[in-house]
């Protein structure tokens, strides 16, 4: 009986785990996504200020990747009730919002349930590129951020922009009780791909660095003299990444092969400022034109927050600029569920010289308290996507912390810190 209990035990875990991939797979119809063009009336008020607790809350939403796919349903889902949950005060959207495809319409469809997220919650929302939202069909990059801009909800740059990089742009943010700007937010479009063969990841471009310098700088002459306080928001992160990071052996835990330099391996500094976890490695753009840099002189830069690398949700301090990089907000099935969700970014208008940043997993959001009011309000979608994120992610999770324990016990290496 005793040789028995294993192979029992062993049957059991099969049936479950089998199970559960055909019940979680069979996602029912999510009958809340809007696929109409934009409403000719809105009630969103693109002018953003600091609400009236003189706080600002804003919801990163990366590389949410919409497609024609199985995922797309439970997807939109996601980050609509990310919305519910938070209630932020603007929405920043850092690329790869939808795939392109060759008919136009296709890729509006995408668009169009997206931006009605936001449209029917009365949310600004700003939105720039990653490399993957005009990588196919017909159209330009100004082309999407054209239709984009159909949408009243929408915080883009304006048609007269000629940047290479078109989606670039800044937010003032006003007092709670005046038109006076206290804080500022910078929207980087950091592009696509560069011209080389094979190529590599874009950058933030020349003529851009110095539209912030020139933009930088009139913000500061308004304001007395002294620079205001911004964040930065963009899709590919910054080459400066790796300055931070400690070069170790590749067999060492934890350890990241750098993107472009074959055979040097990266983990955390752990005598540096670190925040959440690394799990892929940094894909900065090949070339650098001296983003970083520029910001480093001008002094006005508190954060950067990035998307592009997909299960990373880390952060790291290079010269007095937090380097963030947010987790992918979308569903993915039975893959990476604790390591996708959103970052919740907050400064306070008593002292802008600070911010708080959080990162929420969607497994911890949608937990089996979430389960309960989702059935009770009758709502069935709901309740079976959260019991599908609760059970996979808490499943998932343990296996994961068990895993960095038993790391941290043989070699005493972190890897997970405050987020």
């Amino acid at each position: 009986m005793k040789k028995r209990i294993p192979i029992i035990i062993a049957l059991v875990l099969v049936v479950y785990f089998v199970g559960a991939i055909v019940f979680f797979e069979l996602d029912p119809k999510n009958t809340n996504i809007n696929y109409s063009p934009a409403a000719t009336e809105s009630e969103t008020d693109t002018t953003i200020r600091f609400n009236s607790n003189g706080k600002l809350k804003i919801l990163h939403v990366a590389d949410p990747h919409l497609a024609n796919d199985k995922h797309f349903d439970s997807s939109i889902w996601v980050i609509a009730e990310a919305c519910d949950v938070e209630k932020p005060d603007l929405v920043v959207l850092t690329g790869d919002n939808t795939t392109p495809y060759e008919d136009p319409e296709e890729t509006k469809k995408y668009i169009n349930a997206l931006m009605n997220i936001f449209e029917s919650r009365n949310i600004p929302v700003a939105v720039t590129f990653g490399n993957h939202d005009s990588e196919a069909g017909p159209m330009t990059r100004r082309d999407i951020m054209d239709y984009y801009s159909t949408f009243p909800c929408v915080i883009t740059a304006d048609d007269t922009t000629s940047f290479y990089n078109c989606a670039t742009f800044n937010i003032p943010v006003l007092a709670s009780d005046s038109d006076k700007v206290k804080f500022n937010l910078w929207v980087f479009d950091s592009g696509d791909y560069d011209d080389d063969e094979p190529r590599h990841y874009d950058r933030v471009r020349a003529e851009q660095i110095e539209w912030y310098k020139e933009t930088s700088a009139s913000l500061k002459a308004e304001n007395g003299g002294e620079a205001v306080n911004s964040v930065v928001f963009q899709h590919i992160i910054v080459p400066e990444i790796y300055d931070v990071l400690t070069k170790v052996d590749s067999k060492q835990p934890y350890a990241i092969e750098h993107i472009y330099n074959e055979g040097e391996y990266y983990a955390f500094d752990e005598s540096s400022i670190n925040y959440g976890t690394l799990n892929e490695k940094p894909c900065p753009g090949y070339y650098n034109d001296g983003q970083f840099d520029a910001l480093v002189e001008n002094g006005d830069v508190l954060a950067m927050f990035t998307g592009h690398d997909h299960t990373n949700a880390f952060g790291v301090r290079n010269q007095n600029i937090d380097i963030y990089t947010s987790p992918m907000t979308r569903y993915k099935g039975l893959a990476y569920t604790t390591q996708y969700g959103y970052r919740v970014v907050e400064i306070d208008e008593k002292d802008t010289s600070t911010y708080e940043t959080r990162v929420e997993r969607l497994y911890d959001v949608f937990d089996f308290d979430y389960i309960a009011v989702a059935k009770d309000n009758g709502d069935y979608y709901s309740t079976r996507m959260a019991f599908e994120l609760a059970v996979k992610g808490k499943t998932q999770e343990i296996c994961m912390n068990l895993w960095q324990s038993m790391i941290e016990l043989f070699t005493g290496r972190t890897v997970v810190y405050p987020d």
